[in-house]
């Protein structure tokens, strides 16, 4: 039996709890939400199963130290005193990964130098050869975080940011995250039990994680490489198992998913990601402007979608937002309509009541997803509630 092990995943502000959720679905112990991140327990399989079965994770690391720091020597003895002959040989490669939260160590460039500097001169001190630092492919990527006076030391077992799933190679200006799509996805209620629509959907991200949700496909299938595979004690027999039950619990989908666009090579670019992702048999892409489109038939239609937020608020974005206001109370009776905007001047002009809204980061943008119900019959004025 393998032994049970703490680790902690990174995900986005505002995703805690949605992220515990997937956790405990997916058979994690003892887990707890903190600030952008949740720990739990579970072993090296489990490991392997969150890296490629969490949607809102970006990150999943193992700690393996935790001390006090007062000096930047501390850590440096710190780091030095650790076995680190257990996770990498001397002629393997490394990088360091550092954030910081003190007023005593303020420069995380600083503190990855350190740290590596220590690591390699505790392999030359033993062995005479060092390891070499590669910043894109290491053996073993490491992950310092400092808070106060505290320093946790993880291995990185993600490599890349788990967002980066493998599916999308052409992108618009400014795409949205993979990681916030799904989280926004999730956050909006979707069980797939439903047609689905984006109708500003540029590169087709939020139309690929939908379908992923719906079929319940693992999201990170696939990434080429994840940072636990030049472990050494990576086991690929297990990594296959795991993937295996993954994919036997892939279930039907019965709805439609769709896509909008006016920009031609949006929509060039959307359908190659939903093709590179193997999803075109559940997603239809269109070149169509949303503001002059209107809803067929009277099925529930639920809809999530990243209209422009623009640097400031002008007429152009202000008659924007009423368009999307109008098209929805004229033209998409019987809609649960989602949205994420930081600009929360022009989501006064839409002209519907939120029946939700629901505070978020996209990057470093203060954002809101809002919903709009917007009933059938609509027309005469029922959509306000």
């Amino acid at each position: 039996m393998e032994e049970n092990f703490k680790m902690v995943a990174k995900t986005l502000f505002g995703f805690e709890d949605i992220l515990a959720n997937e956790l405990i679905q997916l058979g994690a112990q003892e887990v707890k939400t903190g600030v952008r991140n949740v720990s739990f327990v579970g072993d090296k399989g489990f490991m392997y199963k969150a890296n490629l079965a969490l949607r809102t994770a970006t990150k999943i690391l193992k700690p393996i130290n935790s001390f006090k720091i007062k000096t930047e020597q501390d850590l440096y003895k710190q780091i030095y005193k650790m076995d680190w002959s257990k996770y990498l040989k001397s002629s393997g490669t490394l990088a360091v990964d550092a954030t910081v939260n003190s007023t005593v160590f303020t420069h995380s460039l600083y503190i990855s130098q350190k740290t590596k500097d220590a690591i390699v001169d505790k392999f030359r001190d033993e062995t005479g050869e060092r390891p070499n630092v590669d910043l894109k492919f290491p053996d073993l990527k490491i992950n310092i975080h400092i808070d106060r006076e505290v320093c946790n030391v993880s291995l990185d077992s993600s490599g890349e940011s788990l967002h980066k799933r493998g599916y999308k190679t052409a992108t618009n200006i400014a795409p949205i995250n993979e990681v916030l799509a799904a989280g926004l996805i999730i956050l909006s209620g979707w069980d797939g039990q439903s047609d689905f629509m984006d109708p500003m959907c540029g590169s087709g991200t939020m139309l690929a994680e939908a379908a992923m949700i719906a079929c319940n496909i693992p999201p990170n299938l696939m990434r080429k490489e994840f940072a636990f595979e030049r472990w050494q004690d990576w086991d690929v027999e297990l990594f296959e198992k795991i993937e295996e039950s993954l994919l036997k619990k892939t279930r039907d989908f019965h709805h439609k998913i769709f896509g909008f666009d006016k920009s031609p090579s949006a929509v060039t670019k959307a359908k190659e990601n939903v093709q590179n992702a193997h999803l075109e048999e559940f997603i239809s892409i269109k070149h169509e402007d949303f503001f002059k489109t209107q809803k067929g038939g009277d099925e529930k239609l639920h809809m999530v979608f990243n209209p422009p937020y623009g640097e400031r608020l002008d007429i152009e974005m202000e008659s924007f937002y009423k368009n999307i206001g109008d098209t929805l109370k004229q033209n998409y009776p019987n809609t649960d309509a989602w949205f994420i905007t930081s600009n929360l001047d022009a989501l006064k002009h839409v002209g519907l009541r939120p029946s939700r809204k629901i505070h978020l980061m996209n990057a470093r943008l203060d954002s809101r997803l809002v919903k709009y119900e917007i009933y059938a019959g609509s027309r005469k004025g029922k959509y306000m509630k």
